[in-house]
Formats: C-alpha cells, sequence, structure tokens
C-alpha cells in the first residue's frame, strides 16, 4: 500500500471514530432533550396558546390581547409553599367589573409533571419549576379574555391564572435536601386560595374552578376543596380542559404513563393528598389517573377533551420510548398518513375515553364536551374557544356550551361521532424533531379513509356534531 493510502485510510478510520463518538454524544443527547420535551409538550400548547391565537399582525402594530402582570404570593414562603427551587409561586389577577365583579374564576396552568429528580433538577431552571424564569405578564385570551365578543360568559369576571411550579399537578407534599428540591404543590395551592379570598373571592357569588393539562387534572383533584372554600349559597363548578389523561396501553403494549405517574406520586408524596373514595380501593398511582376520580367528584364538574388527545398521542401512546424504529412518527406528524391499523388504535383510544366518562356522565349536574379532534388545551386558545371558526358540536362553540352548563341554561353533554367526521377541528401538528416540542395548527379536513363502526348500546342521549347520537358503552 502507498504511503498516500494509509494517510488516506488512516484518516477515514480517525473519521470514523468520531462520527462513532459524536453519534453516541447526540444519541444521548436526544434522550435528554426527549425527557424534556415529553414533560413539556402539554405545557407547550399552554404556553404558546395565547401568542399563537393571536390574529396576524405586523411587527409595528401593539399587542391586541389583554396583558396581565405576575403577582408573587409574600406569604408562600412561611408556609412552605414554594416552587421546586424554594421560590415564591405566583399569579396573575384581573379585577371584575359590572355584573362580574362578585364572581371569580381560577385557572390552573398545565406544563406536565417530573418524575425523577434528574428531571425535577431540569425544571428548577425554567418557568415550570421556578418563578425566576416566569413571564412577568401574561396575555389573556380564551376564557380569560375580558371582550364580550370573545368569552361572552366570563369576560367580566375576576379572573387568575395560577402558575405552576411544582410538577405535580399541585399535589405533592414533599422534599429532597440533597437536590435541594421542594415538592410543595398541595402548600401552594393552599396558599394560593388564602391570597385570593383575601382579595375578595370570599365575597364570591358565583365561582369556577377550571385547568388545563396538567392544570385540568389539578382541577379534578381539587375541585370538593374548591367548593369547600364557599357557603352553599354560591354557584360553584369545575371545569377540566384537556386533563382526562387515560392508562392506555402504549403502541409497545406498555404502560408508558402509569410508569411516569408512578414516579409523580412516589417522589413527590402525593398519595396523601389523593381522594380518600379512591385510595380505599386503588393503589395510589391508579388514584392520579382521572378516569379512576371523576364520577366521585361531588361538585358539578365540565369535562372538555379532544377524544384524540393530542399530548397523549405525542407522549404516552408513542413517544420515541415505544417506538423506536420511528414507525409512528410521519402519523404522528400528520394524521393524513396514518395507516388503517394506526387509525384503528386511534379509535380505540377514543374508545376507552369514552368508557371513562360514561359512569360521570349520567349525573346531570355534569357536563361533557368530547370533539374528535387532534387537540389540547382548547379553552385557552382564542381560536378553539370562541371565533368564527371554531370548533363545534350541535353548532354550539366550546365557550357557549360551558356557558350553557355553568348557568344552568341547557344540560350539555356532547360527543362528537368518530374521526374523522369532523372539519371544524383545529388540530395540533406537531414537528417530527420533538426535541423541540414545535407544534402547528391546522383547520382539519376530511380524509380519504374509513372510520370502521363502534359498537353501542344506548344509554344516555348525545349531541353530535350533525346529528342526535346516543353515547356508546364500548365493550
Amino acid at each position: 500500500m502507498k504511503p498516500q493510502q494509509k494517510v488516506s485510510v488512516c484518516c477515514c478510520l480517525g473519521l470514523l471514530v468520531v462520527a462513532l463518538a459524536a453519534a453516541l454524544k447526540e444519541k444521548e443527547k436526544e434522550q435528554v432533550l426527549w425527557s424534556k420535551s415529553w414533560l413539556d409538550l402539554a405545557d407547550k400548547d399552554a404556553a404558546d396558546s395565547a401568542s399563537s391565537a393571536l390574529p396576524t399582525q405586523t411587527q409595528t402594530q401593539p399587542p391586541l390581547n389583554l396583558m396581565v402582570p405576575l403577582t408573587l404570593i409574600d406569604s408562600a414562603a412561611s408556609k412552605g409553599a414554594v416552587c421546586l427551587d424554594g421560590t415564591l409561586p405566583g399569579y396573575h389577577l384581573h379585577p371584575g367589573y359590572g355584573s362580574g365583579a362578585n364572581s371569580w374564576l381560577i385557572q390552573l396552568e398545565g406544563g406536565g409533571w417530573c418524575n425523577s429528580i434528574r428531571n425535577c433538577v431540569y425544571r428548577k431552571t425554567t418557568r415550570r419549576g421556578s418563578s425566576k424564569f416566569m413571564e412577568k405578564q401574561l396575555p389573556f385570551t380564551g376564557i380569560l379574555s375580558n371582550k364580550a365578543e370573545e368569552n361572552p360568559d366570563f369576560f367580566n369576571w375576576n379572573r387568575v391564572k395560577l402558575r405552576y411550579c411544582d410538577g405535580a399537578s399541585f399535589s405533592g407534599d414533599s422534599q429532597n435536601e440533597a437536590a435541594q428540591l421542594h415538592f410543595r404543590g398541595q402548600r401552594i395551592w393552599l396558599a394560593a386560595m388564602e391570597e385570593l379570598m383575601s382579595k375578595g373571592m370570599q365575597k364570591a357569588d358565583q365561582a369556577l374552578l377550571s385547568g388545563c393539562s396538567a392544570g385540568g387534572l389539578a382541577s379534578i383533584l381539587h375541585c370538593d376543596e374548591f367548593q369547600d372554600l364557599f357557603p352553599e349559597t354560591t354557584r360553584v363548578k369545575c371545569l377540566s380542559d384537556a386533563g382526562m389523561f387515560l392508562d392506555a396501553i402504549d403502541v409497545s403494549g406498555g404502560h408508558t404513563l402509569k410508569n411516569l405517574y408512578a414516579g409523580v406520586v412516589s417522589l413527590q408524596e402525593v398519595e396523601k393528598n389523593l381522594p380518600k373514595t379512591c385510595i380505599d380501593h386503588l393503589d395510589p398511582t391508579s388514584c392520579f389517573f382521572p378516569q379512576n376520580l371523576v364520577a366521585n367528584v361531588k361538585t358539578p364538574m365540565f369535562l372538555l377533551n379532544a377524544a384524540y388527545d393530542a399530548w397523549q398521542v405525542q407522549a404516552s401512546l408513542a413517544p420515541p420510548s415505544a417506538d423506536p424504529r420511528g414507525l409512528w412518527g410521519a402519523c404522528k406528524s400528520n394524521h393524513a398518513l396514518c395507516n388503517s391499523s394506526q387509525i384503528q388504535f386511534f379509535q380505540d383510544f377514543r374508545n376507552q375515553m369514552l368508557n371513562a366518562v360514561r359512569d360521570f356522565s349520567v349525573s346531570t349536574k355534569n357536563g361533557l364536551f368530547i370533539n374528535s379532534c387532534f387537540a389540547h388545551c382548547q379553552s385557552e386558545r382564542q381560536d378553539t374557544w370562541f371565533a368564527d371558526d371554531s370548533p363545534v358540536l350541535g353548532n354550539r362553540a366550546i365557550a357557549l356550551s360551558v356557558g350553557d352548563w355553568y348557568f344552568d341554561r341547557l344540560p350539555v353533554k356532547a360527543i362528537d361521532c368518530a374521526y374523522p367526521c369532523d372539519n371544524t377541528c383545529h388540530n395540533l401538528m406537531f414537528n417530527e424533531d420533538l426535541s423541540s416540542s414545535s407544534m402547528t395548527y391546522s383547520q382539519s379536513t376530511r380524509l380519504s379513509f374509513t372510520v370502521l363502526n363502534l359498537p353501542s348500546a344506548l344509554m344516555v342521549p348525545i349531541i353530535c356534531s350533525r346529528c342526535i347520537m346516543w353515547f356508546h358503552s364500548v365493550k
């Protein structure tokens, strides 16, 4: 072999070694990024909903939405009610006026969970674990909007967004001194309620506790506690948006979300704050799942959920850990690219969701709006809450349906026909590079595949987007 050839071979081998080392390093980085983005996917829609819901505008135009400043709860420190890093928790409050001066709406922020020391330490460096990184002001859109044309029933209420910085849906109560982690979600909840009561909420004649994603789960967990704050004469109800997280089997046959929840419940000692009605007959992890809680909530509750919840599709049904070969990548990014077996997998998930709310739906005090969309957190986004092209069921937008239920104008038990029948959806379209947690929104279009018929039994009459249908008891 000539000297030049030897040098060339050595260079190639050297480059190969460097490339392999770089690939291994990139793989490790990718796993860390996925861990971060997985826990942040639910938050992404909630955090970006207000800004992405704004109408197109030039850089020179002023913001179109109300911006509300952050208030830190000074009294929280003495109660140990602090964020993961020990900083004070906070909220955004816009005062009500006129007929809404004594009405209060509390919106619990979402943002995933942390289930290990490692990813809880990471959260300390974000707004999801420290008030140091929280936005100093937030736009109030959707259910928080102050405009009657955008939020017809709650625009002039006292509207509050409680920031989420504990990583366990406002329900943990422990600490890890070695990692300097404070798991104080339950204390944050109590301190925030005490603060808001002192700000005038104790005089409320109407109150609504709502929440999105992890905040939607929190609104279920704290609903009855919220009602207990008020006298019987106060109208108190709860709304859970995108909070129906299911203990569903993922594409590999495992239980991704249950494994995540097991870590959250154990690490943050959530068990002590879970409903006794559940803990008495199920394990603590199972009692962190709404499907095992909602039927026993005494306070009137409204469940707003996409039947094909976009976060669950991405993070718990077909995450990279359950799909190492990436067979679901294209389908998750664009539902028009799903094959028939993948579509059937989604239909099975929808069936499980319908079964999960079956007992809940029987109560006349409860409300439902389950549309056949790939969406998440539809109450916070203006385009999905109340706009000219908002999703509808029974010709009623989400905002009107929630208002009808809250004020007892009409009973609302709206469940959509199976995907892809609804052309009013605003579906989430995720970037395939999930480490960036990027997503966009598109108006739903009809796809060419055929949806399989679902077995059903006559149970409860439900309003469909184009018909009167019956609630399915899916076997």
